[in-house]
């Protein structure tokens, strides 16, 4: 065992007896945290607005302070991307971290200098975690790898811009480069295919320990060295043991990413997100992710069943029950307050609070990180008929994850009461109002990650026999537009043309 794997133990043991010690303590941490928050902001114009110097306890808050989305805070978050100060947080962020928007376009989420930190510790110590755990720290001895977005950073009214992993990168710990692929230049590309190949031609002669990325991307990488060598991932690197990713539901891709590397190996799983890192796997035995109550971000809970309703249930953590599935709400070191991210969590323990992701609020397509929405599919499909004489009665759009050959691609299920001429003519149309609307699809697409949407004819009265065959025909049931898993795909396949 070499000197540093050995520090890297003593370390992670001192981390996780830190970690659990606020995690044992979750509502003291979170009052805490709620005063902290409550304090630094109480002189910014939201906390002016929201009368932040009368709030004493969180009944006070929520009375003050609404759940709210980007659209909710947007007139906020304007005047800080426009160099205003002491907005929604002290002073002005340190980046925005740029992401697909709703109704707005792109969205500017709010880096500051209190909440960056927490983002960087919670990644490492996932690590430090799993080293604790299995008493294994031999990975730091290899080569590291985490594929993601270009660090290169666009800069406005002396805030820099970029997306999350661009914006990580520049975060990467002294002692970790020397270990750290792929180099920066290539990190810096903004071809993915091309960026993939040469991030192959870096890492194929060493000694791969740890990789981590959005399991699409990683599956491309593997895929490709495959086809280069001949030879299995477990066979070019073998003392690769481990897998970390978040962002996605990893479930797709398991069966997959097993018969690419050739053994079993662990997983850790994590959940950053632009707004805040939430949680991260702490146990490789332990059902669900860690949730960070420590790290400048006070959490509230709506049950998602009560979501939509007029006033409904809003919780703090002490409330919260196991197998409840709830929306939650995020209240920030950066300038969010009651921020609804859009994601459903159900916790899994209580001291310490682990949660699992179950979805989302509202109905999405994200198997490879697009965050489709269902606005963008039915603006694309309702711009695309303007002029024609195409109707369509009904339609759904589910990811196609493991197609028997070629790329993934989004499948759109069309019934048509007047059909095109031209039916692939009218897929390439769609894909590109889909490209000019999301960003993270048109990176997919122009990056090789996924093809062009296909769409498949299903025959008259197909989506009302589809109703009928699962029982809900007719009343309030209603088809999703789009949904993030094959649940209703699959039926649909005995009803296409």
């Amino acid at each position: 065992m070499s000197i540093k794997s050995k520090i890297a133990i003593l370390f992670a043991k001192q981390v996780k007896k830190s970690v659990y010690k606020w995690a044992n303590n979750p509502y003291k941490t979170q009052e805490k945290v709620f005063k902290y928050l409550i304090k630094k902001a109480t002189n910014t114009s939201f906390g002016k607005d929201h009368d932040f110097s009368a709030i004493q306890h969180y009944e006070d808050y929520k009375k003050r302070v609404p759940i709210n989305d980007y659209e909710g805070l947007k007139k906020y978050v304007d005047r800080v991307v426009a160099g205003e100060e002491n907005v929604l947080w002290k002073g002005k962020p340190l980046y925005f971290a740029k992401t697909s928007g709703t109704t707005s376009g792109a969205k500017y989420i709010p880096i500051t200098k209190e909440s960056m930190p927490t983002h960087i510790k919670a990644a490492r110590d996932s690590l430090l975690f799993y080293i604790s755990e299995t008493k294994d720290a031999s990975f730091v001895d290899g080569k590291m790898i985490f594929l993601q977005g270009s660090p290169v950073l666009d800069e406005r009214n002396g805030v820099k811009i970029g997306r999350l992993s661009g914006i990580a990168a520049h975060y990467v710990p002294n002692y970790l480069l020397k270990n750290r692929l792929p180099s920066w230049e290539t990190n810096c590309m903004e071809d993915w295919e091309a960026k993939v190949d040469k991030v192959v031609e870096e890492t194929l002669p060493e000694n791969m320990t740890v990789i981590s990325g959005i399991p699409s991307w990683v599956q491309m990488y593997f895929e490709k060295l495959i086809a280069k060598t001949g030879k299995t991932i477990s066979e070019i690197f073998p003392n690769f043991n481990f897998f970390v990713y978040g962002g996605v539901n990893f479930e797709p891709y398991k069966n997959k990413f097993e018969a690419l590397i050739g053994k079993k190996i662990d997983y850790v799983e994590l959940y950053p997100a632009s707004e805040g890192f939430i949680a991260y796997q702490d146990s490789q035995t332990e059902k669900g992710m860690l949730l960070q109550l420590n790290s400048g971000i006070f959490y509230e809970f709506i049950p998602a069943d009560e979501f939509f309703k007029d006033n409904p249930t809003r919780i703090s953590l002490k409330d919260v029950q196991l197998g409840v599935n709830y929306v939650i709400i995020l209240n920030t070191s950066a300038g969010l307050w009651g921020y609804n991210i859009g994601d459903t969590v159900e916790f899994t323990t209580l001291r310490p609070h682990r949660v699992k992701v179950t979805g989302r609020i509202k109905h999405f397509i994200s198997a490879f990180g697009e965050h489709v929405i269902g606005k963008e599919v039915e603006k694309a499909l309702k711009e695309v008929l303007i002029g024609t004489a195409v109707n369509v009665s009904e339609f759904t759009v589910a990811p196609q994850v493991t197609p028997k050959k070629g790329l993934p691609y989004h499948e759109w299920f069309i019934e048509f009461e007047d059909e095109p001429e031209d039916l692939e003519e009218m897929a390439l149309k769609i894909d590109a109002l889909m490209q000019t609307q999301n960003t993270y699809y048109k990176d997919l697409i122009e990056g090789n990650i996924l093809r062009p949407l296909i769409i498949r004819k299903v025959k008259k009265g197909g989506f009302h026999e589809y109703m009928k065959s699962i029982g809900k025909f007719g009343g309030q049931n209603k088809i999703p537009q789009l949904s993030d898993n094959r649940k209703i795909a699959d039926v649909l396949q005995e009803f296409i043309i």
